[in-house]
C-alpha cells in the first residue's frame, strides 16, 4: 500500500484543512444512492443511528428528512461540526459530536459506513473492527459502503473484499459484502455493499 501519511498525520488539523480548502474529492455532494435505498426501506424511525466521520453529513440530513429521531454524527474536524451545528440548529433528532470515534462510548442499532473506513490510516483498521463491535447493540448492524479498488496514497486508502473479510470475519458476522449494483456513477464498479453484525 503506497502511503506517505502516518496515522498521527491524519489529525483534526489535517481534516480541518481539507474542509477549509474544499479538497474532499470523494464528496458526492448528495446522499449516496445505495445508502439512500437502504434507508428508504427502514420502517423503525427511532433506531439509534451513528454516522462516524460523516463529512458534510448528507446521509444524516436525509435521515432527519425521512423522520428518523435519533441520529448521532461524530467527526474529528471541529470546523465541520460547527458548520453542521449551524445547519441543524434547534433540531433535537440529531446529536453532533466533535471527537475521536475510537474514544466514543455508546451503543447503536445501526452504524452507517460511508467513506469513514477509507479515511482512517490502514494501521487502525483492526482497531476499527474492535470499536465497531463494541458500539453495536446486540441486534445492531454496520451497513454501508467500502471501496473495492486501489488508490495512489491516501486518504482515501485502498482496500479489497478479501482483505476486508480477513480483517472482520473473526470479530463480526458478515451478512453481506457484495459488489454494489446501484452506486453513484462516479463510483460504479468500485464499491462493496456491507451488512455486518455481531456474532
Amino acid at each position: 500500500m503506497k502511503t506517505t501519511q502516518t496515522a498521527d498525520d491524519l489529525n483534526q488539523n489535517f481534516w480541518n484543512s481539507k474542509y477549509e480548502n474544499n479538497s474532499t474529492g470523494w464528496d458526492l455532494g448528495m446522499v449516496s444512492p445505495p445508502i439512500k435505498e437502504y434507508i428508504d426501506q427502514i420502517q423503525k424511525k427511532d433506531l439509534k443511528i451513528l454516522i462516524p466521520g460523516a463529512g458534510n453529513a448528507y446521509e444524516a440530513k436525509y435521515l432527519i428528512d425521512q423522520g428518523f429521531t435519533s441520529v448521532t454524527v461524530i467527526d474529528i474536524a471541529p470546523k465541520l461540526i460547527k458548520k453542521l451545528q449551524e445547519e441543524f440548529k434547534n433540531n433535537s433528532s440529531i446529536q453532533l459530536i466533535h471527537g475521536d470515534f475510537f474514544e466514543h462510548q455508546e451503543t447503536y442499532d445501526l452504524i452507517i459506513e460511508q467513506t469513514f473506513f477509507c479515511a482512517i490510516h490502514p494501521s487502525l483498521r483492526p482497531k476499527y473492527v474492535e470499536k465497531m463491535k463494541s458500539l453495536l447493540s446486540k441486534e445492531g448492524k454496520l451497513c454501508g459502503l467500502l471501496f473495492n479498488r486501489a488508490f495512489d496514497g491516501g486518504p482515501p486508502f485502498e482496500g479489497n473484499k478479501n482483505e476486508y473479510i480477513d480483517l472482520m470475519q473473526d470479530q463480526l458476522k458478515i451478512e453481506a459484502m457484495e459488489n454494489c449494483y446501484n452506486s453513484h456513477p462516479s463510483r460504479k464498479d468500485t464499491e462493496l455493499w456491507i451488512n455486518i453484525q455481531k456474532h
